[in-house]
């Protein structure tokens, strides 16, 4: 024997493991029962991220702000409470109860417009713990108790309210989509048995990707939201195709015999249809914002469980409810539809060219989609109790945009001239720091007082006052002043409160009762505010804006604010809140934008190289789905509809990641089909073949996404959803209505740009008793007895138990050699014309020479 090939011995080893997986199934069901279980417990383990911000790049200025906030500043719990239909002394009485609530350090409320209007008042409620504080829950439970009998709304970003509503919505799109999926796989099935196979093995694939987040430490809610509804729609075509093979093998083979070797077939086809949506979302792992890789990784992982569970799973269920199956069959809901692959026929060259037109147009529309970078502008389809809350104090008392402006500690001078550069500003409503906070009888806090003037202010006697400023400069080593200069010696108010607290404290200065009362109520007053406007290196600024939350003119007044701070300040200062977090995601989203385009089409163009092996075929099949994506996205360009960016980013991955199987579908029936049939008959087969998985996919994914984007309050799960469900609507009217005729009207470029990887060529050589197992070509003299797929150049002269021998032309020989899945070298087309028969047949036996 001297074979020219290297025999495929990888498929000998998948026959066995398969074998393994189906016989040890009872393992298997054990391994994975255990793995729920432990999952069960597990899922609660992972914590969420709730906030958007908490994802920047750590380049970005909020990022590095927020962090330096949390190292030299205290954020005291807080809320606001409306109470609506009161008039203002009921208000006055009911701020009397909420400041006597354990907790409570104090209640902002008086007769302005800020906090009383049409009947409505407005509580700004300060708790005495930092916000991060378990107690600071215990607080606003009892103010909650308190206001429950009034017409009452209450806002603060204390605790988890908004992840918990959005939990509470997601469970009802959760239940909505089982539904959903229950009634496709009824219409879709041929047996009512398989229902309960194909939601098994989802739920497994569910419990044990919820089950195993843990493991990634912390996950956002966008991750923790949607990643089981979007791993149900996106890995149900895996156990459809497993399920699928199954049958075809079951027609003539019994039922372990034909899960092994349906098994065995659709582990490559099912890899390899995950390799395109795997590929989608690797490209989200590119991005600079944090959400991407986030969603990404959790993604990936649901989608590699969901193939744990169809490959070691799905085959020990198929074995018991096979019986079950048999009983149960009923015909197929889903019609055949020739008329639309003869309408793709009549069309092809009138949709081809107006989808390029088409094409270009969405490209150019969808330039000028209206993304924004904040929720401020989104209006959802419903609102949580926290978003009517805000609606309510907006609409009543008016919007609120805050930033905090972050600059280097130990100058108030300079404090308070950036202060007063601020106060000047047209678009600054009011600012809050330590240079411009009242403390006592019109001083503010970083005044400085002579001895004289802080005695007159606290009562305190003269000469007592000039040994407390003599202890302060001796503390402050200052020792000329204590020595002779205590008369014009001035200290900031706040310093020398906080230095007669601490003397006091250490027992080396005595007050009388009414002194140390005084200095309790101050301290207490002054300590509260340093707490949150000064730090150990930095002081904290608080800017209440006159401009909306998100537009051009806030971005560029957030510019300004760092010009004026740099002329005061040569250390780097910091702006940090919701405008800023949006300038800055502002900043990223276009090179995320171009990463992801470019990732997510370069991932899937390799993928889809190797699967067709033809430069041409994944060309057009990504200006296909690349073209369904502008397409969805020029949508809100046209009815001005404002889109979350996370949506484009994530949707546009996910889009062509999963859609494209839908193209691959018909793009890979076509192309067997064509070598046998012509292009009519080939696309209209093609479009009946094709019709039940993409119809059955494709609604899932779009009833899944165009739920989330109806049933959710929250902004960037909304965008997500609502581009999702149109997204997938449009790739499945394209593959359906245009793909087709671009596959006819291409069919000549895909063709001659197809290639063939030639694996290495080695001869064996061997005599006595010999298996051979593989594509062979060369020279066998001897009696061969087995299965036959064969184009003999010589005699035969066999037995031939099922199957045939056709004598052959050079020409009908030479075409066959060519569509055979390895080329031979040029020898195998040796201009002998001796006799050329082909063996077919499933037992041979005989002599070949």
């Amino acid at each position: 024997m001297e074979p020219e090939t290297k025999p495929k011995s990888g498929s000998g080893a998948l026959l066995k493991v398969c074998g393994f997986i189906v016989d040890k199934r009872n393992l298997f069901f054990l391994i994975f029962i255990l793995l729920s279980v432990f999952s069960a417990f597990s899922r609660n383990w992972v914590s969420v991220e709730n906030s958007l911000a908490a994802y920047l790049p750590q380049s970005t200025e909020t990022k590095q702000g927020l962090d330096l906030m949390e190292e030299q500043f205290v954020t005291y719990g807080s809320c606001k409470v409306m109470i609506a239909n009161i008039s203002y002394e009921q208000a006055e009485e009911i701020k009397e109860k909420l400041e006597n609530i354990t907790g409570v350090f104090m209640v902002d409320f008086d007769d302005s417009d800020e906090h009383y209007n049409n009947g409505s008042a407005r509580f700004d409620i300060t708790f005495d713990r930092d916000e991060k504080d378990d107690l600071c829950l215990t607080y606003l439970d009892d103010v909650k108790a308190l206001i429950a009998p009034y017409d009452s709304y209450l806002s603060t970003t204390l605790g988890n309210i908004q992840a918990e509503l959005i939990d509470e919505e997601m469970k009802v799109i959760s239940i909505l989509v089982v539904i959903v999926v229950l009634t496709v796989l009824l219409i879709t099935t041929e047996a009512y048995a398989e229902i309960p196979v194909l939601l098994i093995t989802f739920g497994a694939g569910a419990v044990l990707q919820m089950g195993t987040n843990f493991l990634l430490g912390t996950i956002s809610f966008v991750s923790d939201s949607v990643t089981i509804v979007l791993q149900l729609a996106l890995s149900v075509d895996y156990a459809v195709i497993f399920l699928n093979r199954y049958k075809e093998e079951h027609r003539d083979k019994d039922v372990r015999e034909a899960i092994i070797t349906a098994l065995t077939k659709a582990i490559p086809e099912i890899c390899g249809s995950s390799l395109t949506t795997i590929g989608g979302l690797i490209a989200m792992t590119f991005m600079q914002y944090g959400i991407g890789p986030d969603l990404g990784i959790v993604l990936i992982k649901a989608i590699i469980l969901s193939l744990i569970a169809v490959f070691l799973l799905m085959p020990g269920i198929i074995m018991l409810f096979a019986p079950l199956m048999e009983k149960t069959k009923h015909k197929s809901f889903i019609p055949d539809i020739p008329f639309v692959g003869k309408f793709d026929y009549a069309t092809r060259f009138i949709i081809a060219p107006l989808f390029l037109l088409a094409i270009i147009g969405a490209y150019v529309i969808q330039r000028d989609t209206p993304y924004v970078f904040g929720y401020s502008t989104l209006k959802t389809p419903i609102k949580n109790d926290v978003q009517i809350a805000d609606d309510m104090l907006t609409e009543n008392f008016g919007d609120e945009n805050l930033l905090a402006i972050v600059v280097p500690a130990g100058n108030y001078d300079k404090e308070a001239r950036l202060l007063r550069k601020l106060e000047n500003s047209p678009e600054v409503k009011s600012c809050t720091g330590l240079a411009n906070t009242e403390a006592m009888n019109g001083y503010t806090l970083t005044d400085r007082l002579s001895p004289r003037q802080f005695s007159e202010l606290i009562d305190l006697d003269y000469e007592i006052a000039e040994l407390i400023y003599t202890a302060y400069a001796v503390n402050d080593e200052d020792y000329a002043k204590a020595v002779n200069g205590l008369s014009s010696y001035k200290v900031p108010l706040i310093d020398m409160f906080m230095f007669i607290h601490n003397e006091v404290e250490e027992g080396y200065v005595t007050l009388d009762e009414d002194a140390m009362e005084k200095l309790d109520d101050a301290y207490k007053l002054m300590n509260f505010a340093k707490e949150q406007l000064q730090g150990e290196d930095y002081s904290r600024m608080l800017v209440y804006l006159n401009l909306p939350e998100e537009s051009q003119e806030t971005f560029d007044f957030i510019d300004k604010i760092h010009e004026m701070a740099g002329e005061i300040y040569s250390g780097k200062i910091y702006t940090v809140g919701e405008s800023m977090s949006q300038y800055d995601l502002k900043n990223t989203f276009s090179r995320d934008n171009l990463v992801v385009n470019i990732v997510s089409i370069l991932v899937v163009l390799v993928v889809l190289l190797f699967t067709f092996k033809s430069a041409g075929m994944p060309v057009l099949l990504i200006a296909v789905i690349q073209g369904s994506i502008w397409i969805n996205f020029a949508v809100p360009a046209l009815e001005k509809d404002n889109i979350f960016f996370l949506s484009q980013l994530i949707v546009s991955s996910i889009q062509m990641g999963a859609n494209i199987d839908y193209a691959i579908v018909i793009a890979g029936r076509y192309t067997e089909l064509r070598e046998t049939k012509g292009r009519r008959d080939s696309i209209i087969e093609t479009m009946n073949a094709s019709f039940p998985t993409i119809v059955t996919s494709g609604t899932m994914l779009a009833v899944a996404g165009m739920l989330i984007g109806r049933l959710t309050s929250d902004g960037a799960i909304y965008g997500i959803g609502q581009c999702i469900g149109r997204g997938t609507i449009i790739s499945i009217g394209i593959t359906m209505f245009v793909l087709p005729q671009i596959l006819l009207v291409g069919d000549t470029i895909i063709s001659k740009t197809a290639f063939v990887m030639n694996m290495p060529i080695r001869t064996r050589e061997a005599s006595g008793l010999i298996r051979v197992n593989g594509i062979v070509r060369g020279h066998v003299n001897g009696v061969v007895t087995g299965t036959m797929h064969a184009i003999v150049r010589g005699s035969v002269s066999a037995f031939v138990e099922a199957g045939n021998i056709i004598p052959l032309s050079q020409e009908e020989a030479d075409a066959l050699i060519d569509s055979m899945p390895t080329r031979i070298a040029d020898t195998s087309k040796n201009p002998d014309t001796s006799a050329i028969q082909t063996v077919n047949g499933t037992e041979v036996s005989g002599n070949e020479e």
